[in-house]
């Protein structure tokens, strides 16, 4: 398992009954999460001193109860600064699991600008959300394009970047189909050294597209893979579906990238270690090439 370790500003402090009780900087959160179905004591004291707790309804979604929250604060990971806010369906605004992923594209990216500190790196971030990967690839020395199509989140990346003392940093803010950008990019000729996708398990496009990850997430990957530059670095795939688990991600990869770019395929779960008993909390799973 990947974790991601190198936090600060955050911790999962303790999980019981499907829920995890979290820090993000100094305040204490309570939220739902599927993956945790055992039933231990809750001793800890943030879960009687939360200040905020989303209760999850039965008849699905669910709402905040906050106990002392502002409605904005920030966290920092490393050079990188945060802008969080709660909202819809228990979100923040980040996954603090995907620093793992931040560190690991982060190192090729600097390792590939020492080598040839001239090289433009261009990165595709598609579902790219609030920005932390872009803001990491573009932290490394990366000229990122960050797709997304929530014109308020890439709003909330800008003000990420800004936060991070990146807003002049090469980063192209996209609020587009990820899909239909991709098949417009291959008509352009236009080509990427990494290609990053967190895309949803479920949603849908602008003109009520839908997009089911087990139907939609494959072909996406063979049509991206045509944006890989000849001397490509990376390409990231994330998934929090249960069903597509690391040897899934990584069929799909090898597959799809491997005869065309060579290279190789790791895949793996992530998570997040839990401070009270030096566990780990499993938050989905990432297969990576590389070469």
């Amino acid at each position: 398992m990947w974790i991601a370790d190198n936090w600060k500003d955050y911790e999962v402090i303790d999980c019981s009954k499907g829920e995890k009780l979290e820090r993000w900087g100094k305040y204490i959160l309570v939220r739902p999460d599927p993956q945790v179905i055992w039933d231990t004591p809750k001793t800890e004291a943030g879960w009687k001193k939360k200040n905020g707790h989303y209760h999850r309804s039965q008849k699905g979604g669910g709402e905040w109860e906050f106990f002392d929250l502002p409605q904005e604060w920030s966290i920092r990971y490393r050079d990188l600064t945060f802008r969080l806010k709660p909202f819809s369906f228990k979100h923040t605004g980040l996954f603090p699991e995907q620093a793992v992923n931040w560190d690991w594209f982060s190192s090729i990216i600097k390792k590939a600008k020492t080598q040839a500190p001239d090289r433009q790196l261009r990165v595709l971030n598609l579902f790219a959300y609030t920005g932390g990967a872009t803001l990491a690839a573009a932290a490394a020395g990366a000229a990122v394009t960050h797709v997304d199509a929530s014109k308020g989140m890439v709003t909330w990346a800008k003000e990420n970047a800004a936060a991070s003392g990146l807003s002049d940093a090469p980063i192209r803010w996209l609020v587009d189909d990820c899909v239909k950008f991709v098949e417009r990019e291959i008509r352009r000729g236009n080509t990427y050294d990494g290609i990053i996708m967190d895309p949803p398990s479920y949603g849908r496009g602008p003109k009520g597209e839908i997009w089911k990850i087990e139907d939609s997430v494959f072909p996406l990957i063979e049509l991206a893979a045509k944006l890989l530059s000849r001397d490509a670095l990376f390409f990231l795939v994330n998934s929090y579906t249960t069903g597509l688990q690391p040897a899934v991600l990584t069929y799909m990869l090898h597959t799809a990238l491997v005869p065309r770019s060579g290279g190789k395929v790791e895949s793996s779960e992530i998570g997040l270690p839990v401070s009270s008993n030096g566990l780990v909390l499993p938050c989905g799973a990432s297969g990576r090439w590389f070469t």
